[in-house]
C-alpha cells in the first residue's frame, strides 16, 4: 500500500518533469491537461496561470511513476488516475503540507474518491461543478450543410474581439478566465492557432482553436459563437477546419473535451467524427 512518503512534491516544473515526463507522455490522450498546461508553464513561465505559484506531485513506487497531480493556483487540483488508497494518501500529503483546494478535477472514479477522501481528512464538503466528456476524432466528417463563408486565422487586427469572446466563452461554461483576456488573446495571434468562421461579408461569427502539440496530442480549445448567432452551424463549420488543421500540423491524436449538460455540443462532436473516450468530474470543496 502506498504511503503519504510516496508522494514527491515540489514548487519546481523542471524536477516534475524530469520525474513525470515519460509518464504523461505514456497515454497522451488521458494526460492531456497535465501535458498542455505544464507545455504551457515551460514555454511561458511559471504564472501564466496566476500569481501563485504552481505545485507539483509525484506518486513513485518499485515500478516507476504510478500517478500525478499538478496544480496553478487559485484553479483546482488536477490529478491523473488513482486507486481509492492512492486518492486517501494524496489527501494526507496535501493536507500534511498545509495545502488548501478549491476543488479536483480528474477522471470521474478519481475525481470523487479523492473528494471524498479530502471532505474525511479536512472536513469541507464536496459537490460535483461539472461532468466533462474527453473525445478523440476518429474520421473527420464535416457536417452539412456547411454555412456560407470560410476560415482563416485570427490576426492582430482581431486582438480586442478575441479578448472579447474569451472572456464570454469563459463565462458561457461557467469559469473564470484563467488568463487575462488581451493577454491570451496576444498568445494565440502570435502562435497562430485560433480560428474564425467569418461569413461571406468578412464578419466573424464562431471561433475556435487548437493547443500546442505535446506527445503527438493536440486538443480543440475555445470552441464559442456568440449566442445571438447560434444554431446556423457556424461552430461545427470553425471546429471541423481546426480539426483538419491539427490533423495537418501531424497530430497523432486530435482531443477535445464537452459538457455533458451540453447535449447539442456533443452530439456535434460525434457528427463530426469525435468519439467518447472517458469522462472527468471537476469537485469543488466549501469550508
Amino acid at each position: 500500500m502506498p504511503t503519504t512518503h510516496d508522494w514527491h512534491l515540489t514548487g519546481d516544473l523542471g524536477e516534475f518533469l524530469s520525474r513525470a515526463a515519460d509518464f504523461l507522455r505514456s497515454r497522451p490522450a488521458q494526460h492531456t491537461v497535465h501535458l498542455t498546461v505544464t507545455e504551457s508553464l515551460r514555454a511561458r513561465g511559471g504564472r501564466v496561470y496566476g500569481d501563485a505559484a504552481p505545485e507539483f506531485g509525484v506518486l513513485e513506487g518499485p515500478d516507476g511513476v504510478r500517478a500525478t497531480f499538478f496544480r496553478t493556483p487559485p484553479h483546482p487540483l488536477a490529478v491523473t488516475s488513482l486507486t481509492g488508497e492512492e486518492a486517501e494518501t494524496l489527501a494526507d500529503a496535501l493536507a500534511d503540507a498545509g495545502r488548501s483546494l478549491p476543488g479536483v478535477n480528474a477522471d470521474h472514479d478519481t475525481a470523487a474518491a479523492f473528494a471524498a477522501a479530502w471532505e474525511r481528512r479536512t472536513g469541507a464538503k464536496s459537490a460535483v461543478h461539472q461532468r466533462m466528456r474527453l473525445y478523440r476524432l476518429g474520421e473527420l466528417t464535416a457536417p452539412g450543410p456547411v454555412p456560407p463563408g470560410r476560415a482563416r486565422v485570427a490576426g492582430a487586427a482581431d486582438r480586442d474581439r478575441l479578448a472579447r469572446w474569451y472572456g464570454e466563452f469563459c463565462a458561457a461554461v461557467g469559469e473564470s478566465a484563467a488568463r487575462d483576456p488581451l493577454e491570451w488573446a496576444d498568445d494565440r495571434i502570435e502562435r497562430g492557432d485560433m480560428m474564425f468562421w467569418e461569413e461571406p461579408g468578412g464578419t466573424p461569427v464562431a471561433m475556435a482553436g487548437m493547443s500546442p502539440k505535446v506527445a503527438g496530442q493536440v486538443r480543440v480549445v475555445g470552441v464559442y459563437t456568440p449566442a445571438e448567432l447560434r444554431g446556423r452551424g457556424y461552430a461545427g463549420a470553425v471546429t471541423t477546419e481546426v480539426s483538419r488543421s491539427a490533423l495537418a500540423s501531424g497530430a497523432d491524436e486530435v482531443l477535445l473535451f464537452t459538457d455533458l449538460a451540453n447535449p447539442t455540443s456533443n452530439a456535434l462532436y460525434q457528427r463530426i467524427g469525435y468519439r467518447p473516450v472517458s469522462d472527468f468530474t471537476l469537485h469543488t470543496f466549501t469550508g
